[in-house]
């Protein structure tokens, strides 16, 4: 992934595909979502944004793959597929507006230089060794925004990791596997991703995108992000 110095290239304006969005410049979060520095998996976090909550869009990469967003306690860049915007009771996910720059402020790329986001995406393209998928119906955003508009996370936890769970995670870091795809609960890992054993058997865990995780052991469905 190129990217560059960022300038806005266009206004929000969302008439064209959903006219009460017009001059809309918030979204929300369709699950708990990390914020990074840069607009790649392998960049610093800098905070991390609740279920539902609500931030400021200052502009999209042109796919709506990244949002640049602030928020009442973090600000970088976090993962467009899971923010989406209300009509009434509908959410609409920011990823179907990408087919129309028009729809939303798009950051484009120009040609003065190379940020930290370019040697941080270069680096994992190497390493990157599947996708992260959606859990349940829908695809990825329909999947976790019905669930972030019902208050409930796809995925989540049936049964509250004990503390020796979690002691052993983290006194057991394992290396970290880079997947395609911002780390959420509800999404899943690849079966050929190697998870480790965990005190509680129903449960294995592992490191995504520098994320320990505990994902359930017979789906691989991400249960809970151990921060």
């Amino acid at each position: 992934m190129k990217l560059t110095t960022l300038t806005i290239a266009s206004a929000i304006a969302l008439t064209a595909a959903v006219p009460a969005f017009a001059q809309t410049t918030s979204a929300k979060a369709g699950a708990e979502l990390t914020v990074r520095t840069d607009p790649t998996i392998a960049a610093p976090i800098t905070g991390v944004l609740a279920l539902n909550e609500e931030v400021t869009i200052e502009g999209c990469l042109e796919d709506v793959s990244w949002c640049k967003v602030t928020a009442a306690d973090a600000e970088g860049w976090a993962s467009g597929q899971y923010l989406y915007v209300e009509d009434n009771a509908n959410a609409v996910p920011l990823v179907d507006m990408a087919g129309n720059p028009e729809e939303l402020v798009i950051i484009t790329q120009t040609e003065e230089g190379v940020s930290q986001g370019d040697q941080n995406g270069a680096a994992v393209a190497t390493a990157t060794v599947g996708a992260l998928t959606a859990f349940a119906l829908g695809g990825p955003v329909g999947a976790i925004v019905a669930s972030g508009i019902a208050g409930t996370a796809v995925g989540a936890a049936a049964v509250e990791p004990t503390p020796d769970t979690l002691t052993y995670v983290a006194a057991n870091p394992v290396d970290t596997v880079y997947l395609d795809g911002e780390v959420v609960v509800g999404a899943i890992v690849p079966a050929e991703i190697t998870t480790f054993e965990v005190p509680q058997p129903e449960y294995r865990y592992l490191n995504v995108n520098n994320l320990p995780v505990l994902v359930d052991a017979e789906t691989g469905t991400i249960v809970q992000i151990i921060r």
